[in-house]
Formats: C-alpha cells, sequence, structure tokens
C-alpha cells in the first residue's frame, strides 16, 4: 500500500496527474469510450484558472478520444487555449515550464492533423508551419525525434493528397494515425 502524501495539495495534484495517466492508459488500451469519460470527469474538477496545465493535458488528450473530427479540433485547441494561458501566466507554471514548451509541437501537430482530416490543406499547412517553428523546445530524445518525425509524415501525406475530399491525416481512406 502506497504512503499517504505529506502535502495535501501536491498530493492532490499527484492524484490528478494519476488520473489522467490512468485515462491515457484506457485510451490506449483500446477503451476510448471509458477514457473520454475519464477525461471529462477531470475537465469538470479542473478549475479553469488555477489548473491550466492539467487542462491542457487533459484536453490534449481528450481529442485523441472523439470520434468526430470537428470535436478533435475543438479540444485541441482548448489544448493550446490552457497552454497559451500558462505561458501568459509563467508564475503559477514554474514546474511546467519545460513540459508546457516541450508540447507546443505536438499541439500544433495535432491542430494540423485535424485540419486535414476536416478536408482544409491551407489551415494544416499553417498549423504545421507553427509547430516547426517550436521544435527547438523538444528535448533531443525520443519524444523529440516522434513530433519531428510525424511533422514530416503528416506534410507528406498532404503532398500525397491527405487533405483532399476523403483522405485523412494517415494518407488512407480509413483510420487515422495517432499523434503524441
Amino acid at each position: 500500500m502506497a504512503e499517504p502524501q505529506q502535502d495535501a495539495p501536491q498530493g492532490e495534484q499527484d492524484a490528478t496527474m494519476v488520473r489522467i495517466g490512468q485515462a491515457i492508459m484506457l485510451h490506449r488500451g483500446g477503451d476510448r469510450e471509458e477514457a473520454r469519460n475519464r477525461f471529462a470527469a477531470l475537465w469538470t474538477e479542473t478549475d479553469t484558472d488555477a489548473d491550466l496545465f492539467y487542462r491542457c493535458t487533459i484536453a490534449h488528450y481528450m481529442a485523441d478520444t472523439q470520434d468526430d473530427p470537428a470535436d478533435e479540433l475543438a479540444w485541441d485547441l482548448r489544448a493550446l487555449a490552457a497552454a497559451d494561458a500558462l505561458d501568459r501566466d509563467r508564475v503559477s507554471w514554474g514546474e511546467h515550464q519545460l513540459a508546457v514548451r516541450s508540447l507546443y509541437p505536438s499541439l500544433y501537430l495535432n491542430l494540423a492533423a485535424d485540419h486535414v482530416k476536416l478536408g482544409d490543406e491551407e489551415a494544416a499547412r499553417c498549423e504545421l508551419e507553427r509547430a516547426r517553428g517550436k521544435l527547438d523546445a523538444l528535448p533531443a530524445d525520443a519524444y523529440g525525434e516522434g513530433i519531428r518525425a510525424a511533422i514530416e509524415r503528416l506534410e507528406k501525406r498532404i503532398a500525397d493528397g491527405a487533405a483532399s475530399p476523403g483522405g485523412t491525416a494517415d494518407g488512407s481512406s480509413g483510420g487515422t494515425d495517432h499523434l503524441p
């Protein structure tokens, strides 16, 4: 059995991250509906002003559980709005500063993929350009390389016609590529 947290606020924060991680694992395990339900509960429980890091993370992953590309875009925009709010209020996000900065390329990449799914090649290219503009924030590790590779793959898919009617983010007529 785990030791109780001695610092209640930190314990609450840790509990929130654990719950976010559990929902992510459910989604990656194939239970989109339960993951979506848990993300929705977390979203309603978090404070719109005080929990911006958590809201950014929740929205970022909630987007991946959506069935409708327009809903996915809406959640990705919520994630970006929370990240932008954190960026404006740097005092409150101190320990999350590097995490938020390194999340921007992925946020923009996901927005680009959303636009591809919706058939808006111009908007997708714009978001990919924004993602490329933030690549210097990525670490030189597997995560950073994964984002860089995903940007290149999506650029190629757009060039190959993925944003044409009937095309998808993975360049086929069915399924989508999971983006970080």
